[in-house]
């Protein structure tokens, strides 16, 4: 699937004068937005019945419509099957190329220092939960596979007692008892509301957002994001294909997949509750 937390942040080309940066950086957010902006246009006009579901009268089929939570869930297939469409005839190609060529001790390198380059946003998130020792331990890992680990190209950290653990904006929004709301199916792959607005979060916690331009650094984003989506695809190319031949609505496991992963995803958080210090303090 296309995970979008990498493929979102494609920058126009650097210029120096500062106008014409100021006018490139206003593109930027313009584009990061425009997925989700589009989105909640649509949803906006949830009252047609192409994009809003039917609420069902008969109580089991009302209970398992409010189990799903997925009243959109007419607009979301057809987001899916265009998805999945882009996914088998360009995404999907290009991972298995990819698998092909790249040797996998390579391939976990490149995976490692695309993690590494992530983590900023996780450690932030973290302070924002209220989740001091989480936050100290993703501080000390970016720091040391940034220098030990050369980037991020080997998981040093990993090594020392610190290894990677996951958070964004949906979940510390989560934490602070925001609901999930509608079960949402964006280009970027399965969400809701609420992660949605994490989603576009995110973008402006990464400080890789705000480096000055110049030196390369505009095709070095192009290329990383672009990787970023590739690499992840290759990572579940067994998982998607077994999941389009053995499941009989693939997109009915993959929501009911992600609304349970997400629910785990955000007790862990909320019952993180360690107060003694990290290891690296003594």
């Amino acid at each position: 699937m296309i995970s979008g937390r990498n493929g979102s942040r494609l920058r126009p080309r650097a210029q120096a004068k500062k106008s014409q940066t100021r006018e490139g950086s206003s593109a930027q957010r313009r584009f990061r937005l425009g997925t989700f902006c589009l989105a909640a246009t649509l949803l906006g006009t949830a009252g047609c019945s192409a994009i809003k579901a039917p609420v069902p009268k008969d109580p089991d089929a009302l209970a398992e419509y409010k189990a799903a939570n997925d009243p959109y869930e007419p607009l979301n297939r057809k987001m899916f099957n265009l998805t999945m469409k882009f996914d088998k005839w360009s995404l999907r190609p290009m991972a298995k190329a990819y698998v092909w060529a790249v040797p996998r001790p390579v391939r976990n390198s490149l995976g490692n220092l695309v993690r590494t380059m992530n983590e900023p946003s996780v450690f932030f998130n973290d302070v924002g939960a209220g989740k001091p020792r989480r936050a100290g331990d993703m501080f000390v890992r970016w720091c040391v596979n940034m220098t030990v680990g050369l980037g991020g190209l080997i998981d040093v950290a990993k090594m020392a007692g610190f290894p990677h653990h996951d958070n964004d904006a949906g979940m510390t929004l989560a934490n602070w008892g925001i609901p999930a709301g509608p079960y949402l199916f964006l280009p970027m792959g399965p969400s809701s509301i609420r992660d949605g607005i994490g989603y576009a979060i995110d973008q402006g916690l990464s400080p890789w957002d705000y480096v000055p331009r110049g030196y390369g650094l505009v095709s070095f984003n192009w290329a990383y994001n672009l990787f970023g989506v590739v690499h992840a695809r290759s990572e579940h190319l067994d998982e998607l294909d077994a999941l389009e031949r053995d499941a009989l609505d693939p997109y009915a496991t993959i929501r009911s997949a992600y609304q349970q992963q997400r629910r785990a995803q955000a007790e862990a958080i909320k019952n993180d509750n360690r107060a003694t210090v990290p290891d690296w303090y003594h």
